[in-house]
């Protein structure tokens, strides 16, 4: 009995103990969110004129040492017209966007809009009925890969709102609205999988990463919250993995698209150092706790780190009370702040904080520099197929190239060899066969030296931020 007695009150206990457990918790259901901001996401079909591809483009190399009669052989079934030219094809290609505003203005991805000729908007077909108008580029910025465009609608149109990507926490469930593979407004659900990614893709990298699926199409389309405001605008995937997307934080987009939006153009602040991040022997030599901040390598003259009193050495720990983890954040930081506006840095020098107030210049990029470039003569490196100018000096100090260093690549002739190892206009060579170059006699010095005696010119390239090497193949 007493046996009984004892089972029957443990029973009871566990009972009660279930019953004051909290009900598991049910999974989002996204039908609402999609209803609500579906029709303000859009798909953009662009078109933009190419030169056919012919048998050399297939064959490279192999093509160059053809006899005679099988080029003409190529040229006349390969798709040359009587002028000697291949005849231009139309490329299309697809993505995604959002608007924002009644009156017609869109967010989307720059790379999505870049170089066409003609962008075609196609609004929501939920209800049966699709409208698809033409639309304007009022602005770009290749940097973070934004573009602004607008149509003129007869009717006010749905739009959606940005929200606070920085209050935004790991683990929150978003959703992402798009045209992945071309089909028309595709949902996907995911979660927050992470926060300030640097995946590589250009110098103010700071993505949100997810887990909702984001395939090709997607590109430019919003990445929402629960409350459906755009926290992201989704932008990149990586091709070898499953899961993981990125998109841009709202709060970097918002600012950008309101630059672009009020007509200015689009500008970030600028300092003037060289930097490196900070590890543990850094750390130890110079007393520091932990290795965090941007080292200063170098302090560039007559700039505003200069003026302010920044010294080589410095370790830049803070800026605006704002903690400074690396070159990156640094990087970030300073760029969010208009050129003018003064900024207080905080530098690690000789065992202690020290406050800096310095008035801020502008960051000019690789575009603007061959925008400041129009009107200068150009040179050609005629066997690798480049139109080169040099940097001149402001240019080199504000894309932190040395000065022996640096030749800016104006224009890539389609047919000669740097074009089939993808150098493209605006990228900067920096050294040709590991030597320095700033003037395009010394790049034909070595070209001409070097090239032709073994065949082949490796050239480092600086492009938006990033330095590799490219290998040009040549005819012996």
């Amino acid at each position: 009995m007493a046996i009984q007695k004892y089972l029957i009150i443990l029973c009871s206990v566990l009972i009660v103990a279930l019953t004051q457990l909290p009900a598991a918790a049910a999974l989002p259901d996204f039908s609402e969110l999609a209803t609500k901001c579906g029709p303000a996401v859009v798909n953009i079909g662009t078109e933009r004129k190419t030169q056919a591809e012919g048998p050399e483009d297939f064959f490279g190399e192999m093509f160059r040492n053809v006899p005679p009669g099988f080029e003409r052989f190529f040229d006349q079934f390969g798709g040359k017209g009587h002028g000697g030219k291949r005849p231009q094809m139309k490329q299309k290609s697809l993505g995604s966007g959002f608007l924002i505003s009644a009156d017609g203005y869109i967010v989307t991805n720059n790379h999505v809009v870049a170089d066409a000729d003609t962008i075609h908007v196609t609004f929501d077909s939920s209800n049966g009925k699709s409208e698809t108008l033409s639309a304007d580029v009022i602005g770009s910025d290749e940097e973070t890969d934004l573009a602004l465009l607008k149509v003129n609608a007869k009717n006010r149109l749905p739009y959606l709102t940005f929200g606070n990507s920085d209050t935004l926490k790991v683990g929150e469930w978003l959703l992402a609205i798009g045209n992945p593979f071309g089909l028309d407004h595709t949902v996907t659900a995911g979660i927050l999988s992470a926060k300030g990614r640097n995946i590589r893709s250009g110098p103010f990298d700071n993505f949100l990463q997810t887990d909702a699926s984001i395939n090709p199409g997607n590109s430019g389309g919003p990445l929402l919250d629960m409350n459906g405001q755009v926290i992201g605008i989704n932008t990149a995937i990586i091709a070898s993995g499953q899961g993981i997307g990125f998109a841009i934080p709202s709060n970097m987009a918002s600012k950008i698209i309101a630059q672009i939006q009020q007509g200015k153009k689009v500008s970030r602040g600028w300092i003037g150092v060289n930097i490196q991040d900070v590890d543990d022997n850094i750390a130890k030599a110079l007393g520091m706790t932990a290795p965090k901040g941007a080292l200063v390598n170098d302090v560039m003259q007559n700039e505003p780190a200069a003026k302010g009193g920044v010294h080589d050495g410095d370790v830049i720990v803070a800026v605006d009370g704002k903690n400074i983890e690396n070159t990156s954040a640094l990087l970030l930081a300073i760029a969010d702040k208009s050129p003018g506006s003064v900024a207080v840095v905080t530098v690690w020098r000789d065992g202690k904080n020290l406050d800096l107030k310095i008035t801020l210049g502008e960051r000019k990029s690789a575009q603007s520099a061959k925008r400041s470039g129009k009107g200068q003569s150009l040179q050609d490196e005629s066997l690798l197929g480049l139109a080169v100018r040099p940097l001149q000096n402001d240019e080199r100090r504000e894309l932190k190239i040395n000065k022996n260093e640096g030749l800016l690549i104006v224009d890539v002739n389609p047919d000669k060899p740097a074009a089939q190892v993808d150098i493209r206009p605006d990228d900067i060579i920096l050294k040709a066969n590991l030597k320095a170059v700033n003037t395009v006699e010394a790049l034909s010095r070595i070209v001409r030296e070097e090239g032709e005696k073994r065949g082949a010119v490796m050239l480092q390239i600086e492009r938006r931020g990033e330095v590799f090497f490219r290998t040009v193949p040549l005819q012996k």
